[in-house]
């Protein structure tokens, strides 16, 4: 596998090295070794999220005391992710990174603990899988709106299908709860 840090420390791009033949292809996608290698992580809970509707977005979600550093990867579909540093302290707070991540490319994404994480459906019945170094936690369940104006984010849809969870959640400068380096 190819690890690229991106611009935002700790959060990668990785690109599996494809064996392609007359039968179609075969890659690994994930090898506990390489994760621990690179990324210092070990991952605890897998998790599968189908979605029906093209604009749909899901996020922008985050834990504090259980933090969870999230594998993504697209098995059906395409989705445009996107990352934001909400650690309080960094240089990077507020900034995001976005990547196209499909069933094509078979590109996944790592988001490191201490940020928050979304993304837009862009292609009927995708489905996502994702890996986390931590358990799922509901009562340190928080996110950010999506269109919250102090992010800057351009998802390319003025109105998306959203939760409504999704739907109410407050912005970054409402947040009463935040993660620290």
């Amino acid at each position: 596998m190819i690890f690229e840090e991106q611009e935002l420390k700790g959060v990668y791009v990785i690109t599996p090295k494809l064996n392609i033949d007359k039968r179609g292809y075969f890659f690994e996608s994930f090898r506990q070794k390489e994760f621990n290698d690179m990324l210092n992580c070990e991952f605890v809970q897998d998790n599968q999220v189908y979605t029906k509707k093209i604009n749909t977005i899901r996020g922008l979600h985050y834990q504090v005391k259980n933090p969870q550093g999230k594998l993504i990867q697209v098995i059906s579909g395409t989705i445009c992710d996107i990352v934001v540093d909400i650690r309080i302290g960094s240089k990077d707070f507020g900034k995001s990174f976005k990547v196209l991540l499909n069933s094509s490319n078979h590109k996944m994404l790592y988001v490191p603990p201490g940020f928050a994480h979304g993304y837009l459906v862009l292609k009927k019945n995708t489905i996502v899988s994702y890996k986390c170094t931590n358990y799922f936690a509901p009562n340190d369940e928080y996110g950010i709106r999506w269109n919250d104006s102090d992010l800057n984010i351009t998802w390319g849809v003025d109105e998306p299908v959203l939760s409504d969870k999704d739907k109410n959640l407050p912005l970054l400068k409402k947040q009463k709860t935040l993660p620290k380096i």
